[in-house]
């Protein structure tokens, strides 16, 4: 659940910290929502396949809320190179899981990590309340489709990027500077396309179209982001700019890391934390609370 005080009303002016809504719940400035993540793929980088099976992500799905999610993220497609996953596809590993957790689960916040518009319209009408949408725009449509339905809009920030690509020496003269201007466009863009403007949220990617050290720029000036008055989201759980900072530790000895960057994305006023572990994810947020007073 949401922890701090509450924030400003729907319609804030660009600059003023507003408050993010989805599916009747409000996350104003101070709040912190766990995002947690459930993979219906066979190769994901963290789970290796664990909750591909039906079951196996519906359950997986309760354990988290379980533990402590406001949201659920369901995405169907490996965020790195590998197997090729077409639109109907993707379709068939994420509807039904959404379907099944809108059932199980009719308050919580459900969030799909897809950049296809065609995805996009049917876990819509499966119950998604939320696209995350970690390319950053690359097909315009999905603005669209979450005007249409009336739910939430990620706008990330992956460089410019093919989606499922990592580019060789990206360089920016600025990352932070780029980042901002990327995603606040982005996401002004979606409220002329009909989005609601207290249900988006910008989102800098780490490790998208970034190297370690972007990543850790981004990390060290998040504020610059919260600073525009968009609600941010950061995903960094077990990151490989997470591993590579502590010396090359392996996805599974990154949970320390990861706790540590949420803390200070936290204090620099990140709203969403997108996270494999639910439980340690609410309650290192809830010690961030207590220390800025909430």
């Amino acid at each position: 659940m949401p922890t701090g005080a509450p924030g400003t009303q729907p319609g804030s002016q660009p600059g003023t910290p507003s408050v993010l809504r989805l599916r009747g719940r409000a996350f104003g400035p101070g709040d912190f929502a766990v995002m947690a993540v459930v993979n219906r793929t066979p190769d994901s980088f963290y789970d290796k396949g664990s909750t591909y099976a039906f079951q196996a992500a519906v359950d997986a799905a309760s354990r988290l809320i379980d533990e402590g999610a406001d949201i659920v993220d369901i995405g169907g497609v490996k965020a790195g190179p590998g197997t090729e996953v077409d639109p109907a596809e993707e379709i068939r590993r994420v509807a039904e899981v959404v379907a099944a957790v809108r059932e199980r689960h009719p308050d919580v916040i459900i969030s799909v990590d897809t950049w296809r518009s065609e995805v996009a319209k049917v876990v819509a009408e499966a119950g998604a309340d939320l696209l995350n949408d970690t390319w950053g725009g690359v097909d315009p449509g999905l603005a669209g489709v979450a005007a249409a339905y009336g739910i939430g809009l990620v706008c990330a920030h992956a460089g410019r990027v093919e989606p499922r690509t990592r580019p060789h020496r990206v360089a920016y003269a600025d990352v932070v500077a780029d980042v901002v201007a990327y995603t606040t466009d982005l996401a002004e863009r979606a409220v002329a396309a009909g989005v609601r403007r207290d249900a988006i949220l910008i989102d800098p990617a780490h490790d998208f179209g970034k190297n370690t050290w972007h990543s850790l720029e981004v990390s060290r000036r998040l504020g610059e982001m919260t600073a525009t008055g968009w609600p941010v989201l950061v995903a960094v759980s077990n990151k490989d700019f997470v591993g590579e900072t502590l010396g090359g530790l392996p996805v599974k000895e990154r949970h320390a890391g990861t706790l540590a960057t949420l803390a200070v994305s936290a204090l620099q006023g990140a709203r969403v934390f997108r996270v494999h572990d639910a439980a340690s994810a609410r309650r290192a947020l809830a010690v961030v609370a207590r220390l800025g007073g909430a």
